[in-house]
């Protein structure tokens, strides 16, 4: 199979994980303080991997300057874009509550919440694109990384769309659309940058590990503490030591 047939098929794998969350949410009515372990888990799982996977891997690769600049300019960017999508109703995007507003309360709320959630899932996306390129197939930590991560995300994401009485063909339009996008990341992440040098490569990958480390402080701890608490550094204390040993045992 082509390496960026290959890269389509892991991206779509994994963005699929947000269509798994989402289900979940929509048929069974997941307690609160459940969806908020799950989510500092899925903290834990994603710093973990961007700690051991995409930060090291980018400056064994391209130097610490080239990922330093990455790493900023992803986390930059980032903020950015949260900023300007918060003001039209996007910033709980991920909360599980009743923080998300209704079309009613916010207009063009249900698409600033698409167009974040589109934004949160591409880094990861472009991160599993790249890892094929050393030739030695897909990188077992970060897939695992993103798979298990991107299902508290879907989760909460999902049951906090359904408390703003928003319908079934919203939420699985969102999550569906996102996943097939991711695919189509992971494939443009790998055609693209085959041929780059690996100081470029390690700016990209940084950024992207600057922007998921971004994503993970301003909309998963957040819904993660709100409702576990003193539990969440010791229940993403876990997820990070699971990621680790996933990485680990894969190399």
């Amino acid at each position: 199979m082509p390496q960026w047939l290959q890269a389509g098929m892991w991206g779509l794998v994994a963005g699929g994980a947000l269509v798994v969350g989402a289900g979940i949410a929509w048929l069974v009515r997941v307690p609160v303080q459940v969806i908020a372990a799950i989510m500092a888990f899925g903290a834990g799982v994603l710093i973990s991997a961007l700690s051991f996977e995409l930060i090291d891997e980018a400056e064994r690769s391209g130097g610490l300057g080239p990922t330093a600049i990455g790493f900023f300019a992803g986390a930059g960017a980032y903020v950015a874009a949260n900023v300007l999508l918060a003001r039209y109703g996007a910033r709980h995007r991920k909360r599980s509550g009743d923080q998300q507003p209704a079309e009613g309360d916010v207009q063009g709320s249900g698409t600033a919440i698409a167009v974040g959630a589109l934004l949160d899932g591409v880094p990861e996306s472009v991160v599993l694109g790249l890892s094929l390129l050393d030739g030695r197939g897909i990188g077992l930590g970060v897939l695992a990384a993103v798979f298990i991560s991107n299902i508290p995300e879907g989760l909460s994401s999902a049951a906090g769309m359904k408390r703003a009485g928003r319908g079934a063909p919203y939420v699985f339009g969102v999550w569906g659309g996102i996943a097939l996008v991711s695919g189509l990341a992971a494939v443009g992440g790998h055609l693209i940058l085959r041929d780059a040098s690996p100081a470029v490569i390690a700016v990209i990958t940084a950024v992207a590990a600057g922007a998921i480390l971004t994503m993970v402080a301003d909309t998963m701890i957040p819904e993660a503490f709100e409702r576990a608490h003193l539990f969440t550094g010791l229940i993403a204390t876990v997820g990070f030591l699971t990621s680790f040993t996933i990485e680990r045992l894969g190399a």
